[in-house]
């Protein structure tokens, strides 16, 4: 069973980890200001790679961002690649850089 848990220094800088059978397989790194969530970078153990880990690490960073009214600013090159593959999932959280309105 996977499992999406967040885990957050006192700044609001830590990161998202994805749980497989009890270990760690990835994380996506964050912090929050204000209102803003960075993700900065996502990474899976090579060998959990091609099971969907990244994608419920961005699932579960989404939900979070969702029930805490947070806006995602997506650094990370995988948060940023799936925001624009499917903008209309993510209209409502994301905020676009400049070259991209």
């Amino acid at each position: 069973m996977d499992e999406v848990v967040l885990r957050l220094n006192p700044k609001n800088h830590g990161a998202f980890y994805i749980m497989h059978d009890g270990e760690q397989m990835g994380e996506m790194v964050i912090s929050i200001v204000d209102n803003v969530l960075t993700a900065y970078h996502t990474e899976i153990e090579p060998k959990a790679e091609g099971q969907g880990l990244a994608k419920k690490l961005l699932e579960g960073m989404v939900a979070y961002a969702r029930e805490h009214q947070l806006k995602v600013l997506p650094l990370c090159a995988y948060v940023h690649a799936q925001f624009k593959r499917h903008p209309e999932q993510y209209a409502d959280i994301w905020i676009r850089q400049k070259e991209e309105e």
